[in-house]
């Protein structure tokens, strides 16, 4: 038997009841087999800061799951046409290893939730972020979600079936794209 595909899902929001943060849940719980989903919460990262001469303990939880991960799974809120600041916090403080070694050659897939066109707009500016970073990113299926078309309950639980079997697309999508970057 071979070791299970270790996937690091960073949501972009810090809300309890952040509907990203729902649709990581939902992937979670969803996980093909051999694939173990772990949900990091950056609550207590602090912004990256050069000055600081030790990693704060977030820091250091962020960066040993990192480590660990074959793979990565993002959601991404969208702020004003762009990533939000908390995702792109956490990648720029793994992206300060020596070597970009926590980042570089991983594969990831990406999915959002908000207004109108879910994130399309900050999903592909955080595709733009993941050339630097020489992450891999999955192309479909695309998930994009509008939070505010009845998908998620007063909790934040995704609901809506359709973005459930897309999400449930894309996690046998990613498991596929991990094991051929790994040969």
């Amino acid at each position: 038997m071979s070791k299970p595909i270790k996937v690091i899902a960073i949501s972009g929001s810090l809300r309890t009841k952040s509907t990203n943060t729902g649709l990581l849940r939902y992937a979670q719980a969803n996980a093909p087999a051999g694939v173990e989903i772990t949900i990091t919460d950056l609550k207590d990262l602090p912004f990256y800061n050069a000055d600081l001469t030790e990693k704060p303990a977030a820091v250091q939880t962020l960066l040993a799951q990192l480590a660990e991960a074959d793979a990565l799974l993002l959601a991404c809120p969208e702020y004003n046409y762009s990533i939000a600041p908390a995702l792109k916090n956490a990648l720029d403080w793994a992206s300060r290893e020596p070597n970009n070694a926590l980042l570089s050659g991983k594969p990831l897939a990406i999915m959002g939730s908000g207004g109108g066109m879910g994130t399309a707009r900050a999903q592909y500016h955080l595709r733009q972020v993941c050339v630097f970073l020489n992450l891999h990113p999955l192309n479909k299926p695309e998930v994009f979600c509008n939070a505010f078309a009845n998908t998620f309950d007063q909790d934040g639980k995704l609901t809506d079936e359709r973005i459930q079997g897309l999400i449930k697309e894309q996690l046998a999508a990613l498991k596929a794209w991990t094991e051929q970057l790994q040969k």
